[in-house]
């Protein structure tokens, strides 16, 4: 079994699901007592929040390739970045290391491929949904990608900071995340991305019917496929 390397703590609410998720993939595929081999550097959210919100992506990657490093230094085989919109500063990131770094949007791509969703609304930060980092990912693979009006932007994104990143989960935010969701399927959408990791805390596939593609639960298993090999 590879080792994997976490590098969590944005929102480490998010990063508890990678911890489960990746531990439940193994033990269903070894069964017994098997449990994944994981290495985590988690990170002080405050921090890196500090440089999205200035515009600081340079310092920001210097803080995550230095985790990048401290966990290829103890043994990680594959490093994973436990949020999408640190996925912005994932190329430097991975020219520093030797192994590899498993990107969300390659992985979340390959299962909408493999549900033959070539129409998809994305839901995350508004950094993720409105700069090119990510959806280029996505188009590159023949994927049309939604993303609500202005007010809804700021709207989803007022939620995952002020809400989910402190583990606060409010009934009228998962009903607007669904009027939003609603919305774009009436343009066509027919799929949704729950493009941030703390989304999936809040919306699950049982409250629409609009095929629902977690990105935290697709890149965690992933990652556990990677590393059994």
């Amino acid at each position: 079994m590879k080792t994997i390397g976490l590098i969590g703590g944005m929102s480490w609410e998010s990063t508890v699901t990678y911890y489960q998720i990746v531990n439940h993939v193994v033990q269903q595929r070894l069964g017994g007592l098997h449990s994944a081999r994981l290495l985590l550097d988690s990170l002080d959210f405050a921090e890196i929040e500090a440089c999205q919100s200035s515009g600081d992506w340079e310092k920001s990657a210097r803080l995550l390739t230095d985790a990048a490093l401290r966990l290829e230094g103890a043994g990680a085989d594959l490093v994973l970045i436990c949020t999408n919109t640190m996925h912005k500063v994932a190329p430097q990131v991975q020219a520093a290391l030797r192994v590899p770094l498993l990107h969300i949007a390659d992985a979340t791509a390959e299962a909408l491929r493999a549900a033959g969703v070539d129409t998809v609304a994305l839901l995350g930060t508004k950094y993720t949904m409105c700069q090119d980092f990510y959806t280029e990912k996505l188009i590159a693979a023949g994927i049309r990608v939604l993303i609500p009006d202005e007010p809804d932007v700021e709207l989803v994104n007022r939620v995952i900071f002020d809400e989910l990143c402190l583990g606060i989960l409010k009934e009228g935010s998962r009903q607007e995340f669904l009027r939003v969701i609603n919305a774009l399927a009436q343009k066509g959408a027919r799929g949704v991305i729950l493009g941030c990791t703390e989304i999936g805390l809040l919306v699950s596939q049982a409250d629409t019917p609009l095929p629902v593609f977690d990105t935290t639960l697709i890149h965690a298993t992933r990652a556990a496929e990677l590393a059994l090999g």
